[in-house]
């Protein structure tokens, strides 16, 4: 039988016999008592023999069934539809800041009736999450698409620069980009290196824990991402985050430079190789570096074309060289190794990246340490690899220089362009003097 609301087996077979859906209300009836609640969807991943249901204080428990389990159908509950898009009205001599959707739970809502989780891009709801919001700019809201960061493709990246530059172009005085953070770095070094000749900041924000929790990061997030995208005359693309687990600042970091260094905590983002461009408390921004590109009459360029044909490559000890082969046979154009310390693999590899770098492909080194530089003239093995070709990636990210590849060979298939358009610094990607933080820039 087909899984409904991920049920399955045993329990589907008891719901229905019983005309029993998600989102009804029932009696459940067992020999351990009777409960009612609102039945739940639950995960086809877990086992048919228990249902879940929502009990009236909010509560969810599971409750193990059988063929003769009793379930009653009171009544049918349904998941409220998202409300209709209101008419606010805002103050037209605030900057216009466009608030762009692509997933992630920042501006989701909850029902807390049945627990659906729906996004919600409407500007009215925005205003009433965070009523400080009216007081900086005129928000116009729109969702491009909603889908996993993990599930974040070249092709979205491509999509969203262009709406960038539409918005752009429109007039947006900024431009905020609401996106789920396990991916949110790449995206940002992505358009890091889209959108060129930029006028205005782009922000990317995110959110690590959801807004139905008290410890929500989202409206601090939002806030001061919108605050950065209207006031700031940092005239670039760079994420938005906590600065700390407490709700005191935020930090904008160049997108080429930004990486989640924790899983669940709220400062999870750090500035690596970098220091962070501004910190934001309160209603106040202020610039940590001088070294930014600032605001202006310019006008935008978009190059938003990526390529597929490249390959991130950690090594490890043991590392079986046909991975070289296959890519090698797949005609990858690029591949970024992430290699050890100052920039090395083990010499077994060698050969096997000879033979890449033989089939066309461009081949740079990164390190795994993530600060401080490559350098790959201090020991023989750094020596015998830039001999065979690769190219050091100096203190850029791996992440970063595998999106730079990728936007690379969406501009050009000429080997040599590729590797001078890769040295090239772009969005400050490289930096020539070394910088170092401890986690907690």
């Amino acid at each position: 039988m087909r899984s409904e609301g991920g049920y399955r087996g045993l329990a589907l077979r008891v719901l229905k016999k019983h005309g029993v859906n998600v989102g009804d209300e029932i009696k459940v009836v067992t020999e351990k008592g009777e409960y009612v609640g609102i039945l739940m969807p639950r995960s086809e991943l877990e086992d048919d023999e228990h249902i879940v249901i929502k009990l009236e204080n909010g509560y969810n428990i599971g409750i193990k069934i059988s063929e003769k389990t009793v379930v009653e159908k009171i009544g049918e509950v349904r998941p409220r539809k998202p409300l209709k898009r209101e008419a606010v009205a805002q103050r037209e001599t605030l900057p216009l800041v466009c608030l762009i959707g692509t997933g992630g739970t920042i501006a989701s809502r909850i029902d807390y009736k049945t627990g659906a989780v729906y996004p919600s891009f409407d500007v009215g709801y925005l205003l009433r999450m965070e009523p400080r919001l009216s007081e900086v700019a005129r928000i116009e809201a729109r969702e491009l698409f909603n889908v996993f960061s993990e599930d974040m493709l070249p092709k979205h990246w491509s999509a969203i620069a262009e709406e960038v530059a539409r918005e752009i172009k429109r007039g947006a005085r900024g431009v905020v980009i609401a996106h789920g953070t396990d991916t949110m770095g790449y995206t940002a070094a992505a358009l890091s290196f889209a959108l060129q000749n930029l006028p205005v900041p782009v922000v990317l924000v995110g959110a690590q824990r959801s807004s139905d929790r008290p410890s929500t990061d989202a409206v601090q997030n939002l806030y001061h991402a919108v605050l950065v995208a209207a006031m700031s005359d940092i005239a670039e693309v760079g994420v938005l985050m906590h600065e700390s687990t407490s709700d005191t600042s935020s930090i904008f970091i160049r997108g080429v430079r930004t990486r989640k260094m924790h899983t669940s905590r709220r400062d999870a983002f750090k500035s690596v190789n970098f220091p962070p461009l501004a910190r934001v408390v309160g209603n106040r921004i202020q610039p940590l570096v001088e070294d930014y590109n600032r605001r202006g009459s310019r006008s935008l360029v978009l190059k938003n074309r990526f390529s597929n044909e490249v390959a991130l490559v950690k090594f490890y000890p043991g590392m079986d060289p046909s991975i070289f082969e296959f890519l090698a046979d797949r005609g990858y154009k690029g591949v970024v190794l992430e290699g050890t310390g100052l920039g090395h693999v083990g010499s077994y590899l060698f050969d096997g990246i000879k033979r890449l770098i033989e089939s066309g492909a461009l081949v740079v080194m990164t390190s795994q340490c993530l600060n401080g530089r490559v350098n790959m003239n201090v020991y023989r093995t750094g020596r015998i690899l830039l001999s065979l070709g690769v190219v050091p990636g100096e203190d850029i990210l791996p992440e970063t220089a595998y999106v730079k590849l990728c936007w690379i060979f969406g501009q050009t298939s000429d080997l040599e362009k590729a590797k001078e358009l890769f040295t090239t610094n772009i969005a400050g990607e490289f930096c020539e003097r070394s910088y170092f933080s401890v986690y907690g820039w």
